[in-house]
């Protein structure tokens, strides 16, 4: 049989991956499908939308029903027909797949404007149909016509699973998102077998908004900060929310010198719930590690500080290869096998089998380290070098990288210290194949550093963005630059976002407008329960000139809303902000260049928080969750959505595992009882622990109930269970794909890489080898700036003084 050719934007299909990872993805993907709801029904009654429901009218030309199209992609035979064998009425549509290596088979409504139900932008609607099916690989799949651009795919809402006799499968869409005037849905089949479909159902299910009016004031539409009235007892430079609701905080050695030589390393965990903080005994200097939740919710932390630069410039700061894990039940660290060498600065991403990969980051000689590492969740280890696959390229120190639907990593080209990586700034690394694709598109590459960079809500519609950013080595001012990128899109691209807005900077003399094209460095963004992204903190220079600036981005409409409440803390350098499960957020950190750290912390009541009561989820029936099931939550009064966040694990503007996962609901007739449509991807969704969030028709989130998905039970599903939907996106990448450099053993690094000139004061005090331009350079215009700074009386290490800080030469800058 021939295989049918592709139509349209419908060829947007489904790809396995034809490797080790695609093994680990189709063992990881069976699970139990729970409870389908018996009857469930729309939130209130309507007409149905759909033309030609139960296809009884054909037409002439090919005796498909009318108002109906077959389509699909890749290398599968098939047939799509028409069938006596019926729910109701005399016809049913038949897809049988009987062979199939790659891709896809749909029935779906024709993209057509009689023929595709019209929707309005911020409606949900209600889609049933009923099926039999003897393949597990099916879904309920939805494509969107936007105004602009036309026919898009939009999103996976429910795999169907087998099912002998007639079923009723219902599942509630997303919020039409802005712009969308039509949507056609169906059957996609992307494993052999046979789906029967009949009486095909869509009805409007809008939610109105509960209308609580706000009293809050201000609050109503910028939310509010509070300082808290204790003090955090660790300089805290790696936040992690564990799984039981506490807060892990770690220090080492705190970028102070003096810790690190009387050895004295610390942690603390910390309590929301009582504000208690208890300090974790630190076996070593985690300073500027990688850590990374595992899925049974430990948290694997590598590297760290092996040793300060030297005065004397001989080397810089040096990494080691120690490993540990922290037990949040034990509330200890447990070491595990060391990796292939040191990575001061690394990157962790964790994969869709529940692996961990790692990047980047300095070596124990000051090197920049080329050696991929991997961490494997069967075997408990990190892999020797020569089971990792490896291209021998420098990524930097905290490159973000992105774990991409079909198990490629996405480099974002946010990083910390100094330029991007060669060619365009961001790429697309696929392990398997081991080549590295560049991505045009990102403005500015190279004053990126300490951009922030995240997987925007949903993740199913792989969507990053990319904000502001600077350069510690020639210090400009930090800029306004965002970046949006589609990785659905057929060849990926960054486009220009809308600019930061813009806050207030002090730069010594108090707080002044920023101008021009001034922005932020040190950015903190958090993905928020009602699908918006906070950003806030940040500053205008390397180490210094905090901005006290924060916006709401919405990915609905592309936008920031500018004017949110700021956090009276300055945050700057070893700064983060983190969503916590009561849908607060917490922000830790500040470490100017004099060495100060600032100890307070805050916390963010969203405006969500002040609409009044909130929803909540008052049970779960299983908290233990497999991909490709149905679970079912009740809550108190209607919502309009659910999702699982993964909680943070950030340092250093950089959390690549950040990501929030569509739940699609089926809606019990009662309006509570909720049925939620688990994605078969583990690669969308990686394994862990997350925060189930359910979300009213004014944003208003309920507590989070914590949920795991995954994990090494899915590893062992038994044959019948749905294998991972990956569709073909980014599949056509124009960029000419490069294979490894030659073997090497590290990439060349200065010693000043961190932007510190060590001539001057200690380890942790960072004089700048450049200073700002708007600094005179003269000793006078210097030495105002470091005094503006707080930077007192500074030692002069050695004779040189290539700054011109000591004319009298006395040993002391500016004294």
């Amino acid at each position: 049989m021939t295989p049918l050719r592709s139509t349209g934007r419908r060829t947007r299909g489904i790809r396995r991956k034809r490797s080790r990872t695609a093994a680990a993805l189709l063992l990881a993907s069976g699970a139990s499908f729970g409870l389908l709801l018996a009857a469930p029904g729309p939130a209130r009654a309507g007409s149905n939308l759909v033309v030609n429901p139960g296809f009884e009218s054909l037409r002439a030309s090919d005796a498909m029903p009318t108002c109906w199209e077959k389509s699909g992609w890749g290398d599968n035979d098939s047939t799509v027909t028409t069938t006596d064998q019926s729910h109701s009425g005399g016809k049913a549509l038949s897809i049988s797949v009987t062979r199939r290596v790659n891709g896809d088979r749909k029935a779906l409504m024709t993209e057509d404007s009689s023929c595709a139900p019209s929707v309005t932008p911020s409606h949900q609607y209600d889609l049933s149909l009923w099926y039999k099916s003897t393949t597990p690989d099916a879904s309920v799949t939805v494509f969107r016509h936007d105004v602009k651009a036309g026919w898009q795919y939009w999103t996976d809402l429910k795999t169907l699973p087998v099912s002998a006799g007639y079923t009723r499968a219902t599942v509630r869409t997303p919020v039409v998102p802005p712009g969308t005037d039509q949507i056609t849905w169906g059957v996609s089949v992307y494993g052999t077998g046979t789906v029967t479909t009949d009486d095909y159902d869509m009805e409007d299910a809008t939610q109105p908004a509960p209308g609580a009016a706000c009293t809050a004031g201000d609050a109503c539409a910028k939310g509010s900060w509070a300082v808290m009235p204790f003090k955090n007892p660790v300089r805290s430079m790696h936040s992690v929310v564990l799984h039981n609701g506490k807060v892990l905080l770690v220090a080492g050695s705190g970028n102070d010198p003096a810790m690190f030589k009387a050895g004295t390393f610390t942690s603390a965990v910390y309590d929301p719930k009582t504000g208690a903080m208890k300090t974790i005994p630190t076996p070593v200097d985690m300073f500027c590690a990688g850590h990374v939740q595992l899925s049974d919710g430990r948290v694997l932390i590598m590297s760290g500080n092996k040793a300060y630069p030297a005065a004397d410039g001989s080397h810089g700061y040096e990494g080691f290869k120690d490993s540990y894990i922290f037990d949040p039940s034990s509330e200890s660290y447990v070491k595990t096998n060391d990796m292939n060498e040191g990575h001061w600065y690394p990157s962790a991403t964790l994969l869709g089998n529940g692996d961990v990969i790692s990047f980047g980051g300095l070596k124990e000689d000051s090197t920049g380290s080329v050696t991929a590492e991997k961490f494997s969740q069967a075997q408990q280890k990190w892999l020797p070098r020569t089971e990792v696959n490896q291209t021998w390229s420098y990524w930097g120190l905290y490159p973000s990288m992105i774990l991409m639907q079909d198990g490629r990593l996405f480099y974002s080209g946010s990083h910390v210290f100094g330029n991007g990586t060669p060619g365009t700034g961001a790429s697309v690394y696929d392990y398997d194949a081991n080549k590295i694709t560049d991505v045009p598109g990102l403005q500015d590459k190279d004053n990126r550093d300490q951009s922030m960079s995240v997987l925007l809500p949903p993740a199913q519609d792989q969507r990053v963005l990319t904000m502001g950013g600077g350069q510690v080595n020639t210090n400009p001012e930090a800029g306004r630059l965002t970046d949006l990128i589609d990785l659905k899109a057929p060849n990926p691209r960054y486009t220009p976002g809308p600019l930061l807005p813009q806050g207030t900077v002090d730069q010594g003399q108090g707080p002044k407008p920023e101008t021009g094209a001034q922005g932020k460095m040190y950015v903190s963004a958090v993905l928020m329960p009602d699908g918006k992204v906070l950003e806030t903190g940040g500053g205008l220079h390397d180490r210094a000139d905090p901005v006290y600036e924060a916006s709401m981005f919405n990915p609905a409409t592309n936008s920031f809303q500018a004017g949110m409440a700021t956090d009276p803390i300055p945050r700057t350098y070893h700064s983060s902000a983190f969503l916590l499960p009561d849908g607060r957020v917490m922000a830790v950190g500040d470490n100017p260049g004099n060495g100060t750290f600032d100890d307070h912390v805050s916390i963010y009541t969203p405006p969500y928080l002040y609409k009044g009561a909130r929803p909540q989820i008052t049970s779960v029936a299983n908290n233990r969750w497999q991909y490709a099931s149905t679970q079912r939550m009740t809550v108190d009064r209607p919502v309009v959505k659910a999702e699982l966040i993964r909680p943070a694990a950030v340092t250093h503007s950089s959390d690549p595992n950040q990501r929030f996962v569509d739940l699609p609901m089926t809606v019990g007739a009662d309006g509570t009882t909720i049925d939620l449509n688990v994605t078969s991807n583990p690669n969308l969704a990686p394994p862990g622990w997350y925060m189930l969030f359910a979300v009213d028709a004014d944003g208003v989130p309920s507590v989070a109930s914590w949920v795991h998905l995954g994990g090494p039970d899915a590893l062992e599903a038994p044959k019948g269970k749905a294998a991972p939907m990956v569709h073909d996106f980014a599949g056509k990448m124009t960029e000419k794909a490069k294979d490894p450099e030659p073997a090497r053993t590290s990439h060349p690094v200065p010693a000043t890489i961190s932007g510190c000139d060590r001539h001057y004061g200690a380890e942790n005090v960072c004089v700048p080898t450049v200073f700002p331009k708007t600094v005179p350079p003269t000793t006078a215009g210097r030495c105002e700036w470091l005094k503006a700074h707080d930077y007192g009386v500074l030692k002069l290490n050695g004779r040189a003084d290539p700054l011109k800080l000591d004319p009298d030469r006395n040993g002391r800058a500016c004294g």
